[in-house]
């Protein structure tokens, strides 16, 4: 991620009542990718779970 870290957008995404987790399974409803996300972008494909980028994230986070 350029504009925050991971840690900056688990402590906005928390505080906002969201459950960071670090793992992507079918209880997953969204998961946010960086530039290389591997393998928990893929899964999160295979199961069908939305799927954010960065700048996605920070539009939603100003609303």
């Amino acid at each position: 991620m350029h504009q925050l870290t991971r840690n900056e957008a688990k402590e906005k995404l928390e505080a906002l009542g969201a459950n960071v987790a670090g793992s992507v399974s079918k209880k997953t409803d969204l998961v946010v990718a960086g530039e290389d996300a591997g393998s928990k972008l893929e899964k999160a494909e295979s199961l069908g779970v939305m799927v954010w980028d960065e700048e996605r994230l920070i539009e939603e986070l100003n609303k």
